[in-house]
């Protein structure tokens, strides 16, 4: 991600019809351009990686993000596809990326991921790229005036085993 995908990441946010089944969080462009400049700012999060979704046109269809929990240094992603571009497999293909690149670079056993109850495309998302469900975290989302569910995803390094979009070039 880069400073001038900035007013995406705003429009994203602040579209009501993005986040059909998940919180709604507005935020200005003031707001994510001093996250730009300061990603670490998140209390109890290190090394965050922030990428834009692009289409092979160039076209930005959403974004996908990991960070570090500490003080446990868990590894969680979020991702989100503009809703004309969803059931498209684009989320799937963005997390299988992402996991692989994780796996292959970071010294991580655990990725792991929360979706609202209701989001059956992102529970989908996660079941394709190989992530287990693992539990309902009750009452963690504020959703339309009403308090809603999660489910805990997560994959595992051995489950992983091998990358399933990056492949290792020959010399």
């Amino acid at each position: 991600m880069e400073k001038d995908d900035i007013e995406f990441i705003v429009e994203c946010f602040n579209n009501i019809d993005s986040y059909e089944h998940d919180p709604i969080t507005q935020v200005s462009r003031e707001e994510k351009m001093k996250e730009f400049d300061n990603p670490t700012q998140l209390a109890m999060v290190t090394e965050p990686g922030r990428f834009i979704i692009e289409k092979k046109d160039g076209t930005k269809i959403g974004f996908i993000a990991h960070y570090f929990i500490l003080p446990t240094r868990l590894m969680e992603i979020g991702y989100g596809i503009v809703p004309g571009e969803r059931s498209k497999g684009y989320g799937t293909e963005a997390v299988q990326v992402i996991v692989d690149y994780l796996f292959l670079t970071k010294d991580v056993v655990r990725i792991q991921a929360v979706t609202n109850v209701g989001n059956k495309s992102s529970q989908g998302v996660l079941d394709k790229a190989g992530f287990t469900k693992e539990g309902t975290l009750r009452k963690v989302g504020y959703v339309k005036g009403e308090w809603t569910n999660a489910y805990i995803y997560s994959i595992l390094r051995e489950e992983w085993k091998e990358p399933k979009t990056l492949t290792k070039t020959s010399k």
